[in-house]
Formats: structure tokens, C-alpha cells, sequence
């Protein structure tokens, strides 16, 4: 069937808006944190796939970190092992980690992997074990207790944070025209495994490549007003102004903050993007009015 006119139209306004966007961001860099909804409705999740294998074609170099914590949830459950939280961090013995390890380096990176190349790109999946690309350490979790004089030092066990990458493999993958696809699992000087938010490693990452974009998939719109109104092009200065009275609060706060960090770190912008919405990355990066909000340093 033929376009009719407005329609034929409208698409060629569609790719002459997104024309600008491309010349800026061929070569560069765009870390995508993948989770949410977007990870576990089929629909997002080829939507995904397709902007990614887009991205790549006009030139962007993308670099996936995903997360899985409710799929984590599931098998655990499945293995009659109880999920425990300490404020909102997974407590992870080496049973768990064990699980952990199987879901994010097997079955979901693999998923996303296949996704990926069925759309035709050429993706690899990845841990952070792989090449020693996450080197983590111990993360150190304390807890106030009015009744002791110090604070108490809780151990949640296989729990990391980043303590430096190296990005040979990265850089070997993207040189050979591949989609990197990463695990947060990150390995210790004493070789053991650890357990990484993911939103802090697509953070840390994008600072130490100085990415040009860091893109977080959420399931909400963006940051909202008090009014419920989207809050987009937000400065370090306008960010710290909405933590203090209170507007940007609860489940927000760790990803504005991972945001901030990379800004002012030298990533030309963040993006925080509703993943409810398909083909949420294109829109974002490729059009003016984008479908998220957007942190400037």
C-alpha cells in the first residue's frame, strides 16, 4: 500500500530532524543501562534490540550494561532460597552469587545477545570477569545503630563496587564493528566474584571511555516536577536545587546521583528515559523533544 501524502510527509520530517543528531554523533560513544520493563516485555525488548542495531549502522559505538535483578528474584525463588535486602542492596552469600553469576552472565546477557544479532547486529556478551574488564573490591556497607558507639558494619557478602576497568576488550570489540554487551559482575584481586548495581557500572564506565551519551532506562517517565510535569535539561546546579527541597526523592535519587557523578566526570549529557515506550533510545537521541530527561554538566 502507498504512503499518502502527509504520511510520506511526516517520515521525511522524522529523518531531515534526525539528520543534525547523526553528523554530531557518528564515532562516539553511548553507554545504554538496559533494564525495567524494557528487559521483559517482548515487544520493548525487540525495540530495543532494533535502536541499538541502529544506532551502530549510522555510526554510534553502543555499549549495553543490563542489570536482572527480578529475574535473580525468580530463580532464587525457584531454589527455595530466600531474596534478602538491606536497603535495597541484594545480600549475596556464595550461594546466591552463584545464582547471580548463572542469570546476568548466562541466561539474560545471552538473551540480549541473541536479541541484538537477530535484529542483524553482531553483539558479544561479556562480564566483567572477562579480560579482567570490572576489577571490584569489597563493597563496605555500615549501618548507624543508636545503641553502639560506632557504626555497625554489616556484611552483605558478594557485594562489589568498581574499582577500576580495563577497556582493552572494549576496545578491540568496537574496532572489529561489535556490540558489547555487559554483565556487572566484577572480579577482586583475591579472584573472587562480586555483584555490581548496574547503574553504577554503565556510570562508571561512560566517565572512564568519557562517553559522549550515558543513557538509563527506567520505568518512569524521567524526573518529574511537584506538579507531575517533566523536568528535562537540568545542570548539576538545578539537580542539587531539586534534591535539597525535596522534588527528586526515594528510587530517583541513586540514578540522578550516578548522573551527576558522570557529568561531572566529562559525559556530555545523561539520559534518563522512560523504557515503557518503544524505541525509546532513538527518540530520545534522534528527535527534539526527546522522551526523557536530560542532565547537562
Amino acid at each position: 500500500m502507498s504512503l499518502t501524502f502527509s504520511s510520506a510527509k511526516n517520515i521525511a520530517h522524522v529523518l531531515i530532524e534526525a539528520l543534525p543528531y547523526i553528523n554530531e554523533f557518528v564515532g562516539k560513544t553511548f553507554i545504554i543501562k538496559y533494564g525495567g520493563n524494557a528487559m521483559v516485555d517482548e515487544t520493548l525488548k525487540n525495540s530495543f534490540a532494533r535502536d541499538i542495531v541502529l544506532m551502530k549502522r549510522i555510526g554510534i559505538n553502543p555499549i549495553v550494561v543490563h542489570g536482572g535483578g527480578p529475574q535473580i528474584s525468580s530463580l532464587l525463588k525457584r531454589l527455595d532460597k530466600e531474596s534478602k535486602f538491606i536497603q535495597g542492596i541484594r545480600v549475596t552469600d556464595s550461594e546466591t552469587m552463584d545464582v547471580v553469576q548463572m542469570v546476568l552472565g548466562g541466561l539474560v546477557n545471552k538473551d540480549i545477545v541473541t536479541l541484538i544479532n537477530r535484529q542483524g547486529g553482531s553483539a558479544v556478551g561479556l562480564t566483567g570477569k572477562d579480560a579482567e574488564l570490572i576489577h571490584a573490591r569489597k563493597l563496605t556497607f555500615t549501618h548507624d545503630n543508636p545503641e553502639m558507639d560506632a557504626s555497625e558494619i554489616i556484611d552483605i557478602g558478594h557485594v562489589g563496587e568498581v574499582s577500576s576497568f580495563d577497556t582493552a576488550i572494549l576496545d578491540l570489540l568496537i574496532s572489529g564493528d561489535f556490540i558489547p554487551v555487559i554483565a556487572p559482575i566484577g572480579v577482586g584481586k583475591d579472584g573472587q566474584s562480586y555483584n555490581i548495581n548496574a547503574d553504577t557500572v554503565a556510570g562508571k564506565l561512560a566517565e572512564v571511555l568519557q562517553a559522549e551519551k550515558l543513557m538509563l532506562l527506567t520505568n518512569t517517565t524521567g524526573v518529574l516536577s511537584k506538579n507531575g510535569e517533566l523536568l528535562t535539561g537540568l545542570n548539576a546546579n538545578k539537580v542539587r536545587t531539586l534534591i535539597e527541597d525535596g522534588t527528586i526523592s526515594g528510587g530517583m535519587l541513586p540514578k540522578i546521583n550516578c548522573a551527576l557523578n558522570a557529568v561531572q566526570s566529562g559525559v556530555h549529557g545523561v539520559h534518563i528515559i522512560d523504557g515503557r515506550v518503544e524505541h525509546a533510545v532513538l527518540l530520545e537521541i534522534l528527535t527534539n523533544e526527546g522522551v526523557g530527561t536530560l542532565v547537562i554538566p
